[in-house]
């Protein structure tokens, strides 16, 4: 068995793909108060990423039945995660990686987006590439249908923040596997369009078991 368990009395099971990592009491409290919840399916399962978050616990999944939960879903709906093997072996790398860090960091738009003090979105396209209006125009129906049910995400940046990267835990990664073949990996963020669904419903979500 490759994962430990928690117990805890009047709770679903929770199950940890935790060995050797070390988990914070504050995030064990919170997946045990998820866990006793009356919705839950089965068990919840933990991710070795997992740590505290504000409404859900980073790094779980949590079945439930004929129940969404919102924050569990989060502001970062729209995430990204990414592992693709180059045709490039280690020995192709230089052995200084900074000028590839710098061109990485050139060509994808990252940062915090901008506000009322700052009048550039660093965070965005100036002029976003041709493949951004490609798949921009596969997501842009669904996004119509979204903004046809609630006009208040109209004015999310949206369109200029496909293909970004974000701020906080989003990066791009150089990887080497055993076999020392490498692979770029990235986390890219949820952008201004996730955070603001995500916020928008569970606030409906929090009026709704209010009442």
């Amino acid at each position: 068995m490759n994962y430990i368990t928690l117990t805890p009395e009047k709770s679903a099971l929770i199950k940890m793909w935790t060995k050797g990592v070390p988990v914070e009491e504050a995030a064990k409290e919170q997946l045990i108060k998820t866990a006793s919840l009356p919705i839950i399916f089965k068990h919840l399962v933990v991710m070795p990423d997992v740590h505290y978050w504000l409404g859900s616990t980073v790094g779980s999944v949590i079945p439930t039945q004929k129940a969404i939960i919102p924050a569990a879903v989060g502001v970062d709906l729209g995430c990204g995660m990414m592992a693709v093997k180059t045709s490039l072996v280690a020995s192709d790398l230089p052995d200084n990686l900074k000028p590839l860090r710098v061109a990485l960091e050139a060509a994808i738009p990252h940062g915090r987006s901008g506000n009322r003090k700052r009048k550039k979105d660093v965070g965005a396209w100036d002029e976003p590439p041709k493949i951004v209006d490609r798949y921009w125009a596969k997501l842009e129906p669904r996004f119509k249908a979204l903004t046809d049910k609630y006009p208040r995400f109209i004015k999310t940046n949206n369109y200029k923040h496909l293909g970004t990267l974000g701020t906080g835990n989003h990066f791009v990664e150089v990887c080497l596997d055993l076999e020392d073949g490498v692979w770029i990996m990235l986390h890219s963020g949820s952008r201004g369009v996730g955070n603001a669904i995500g916020s928008y419903f569970i606030e409906i979500a929090k009026k709704e078991m209010e009442q």
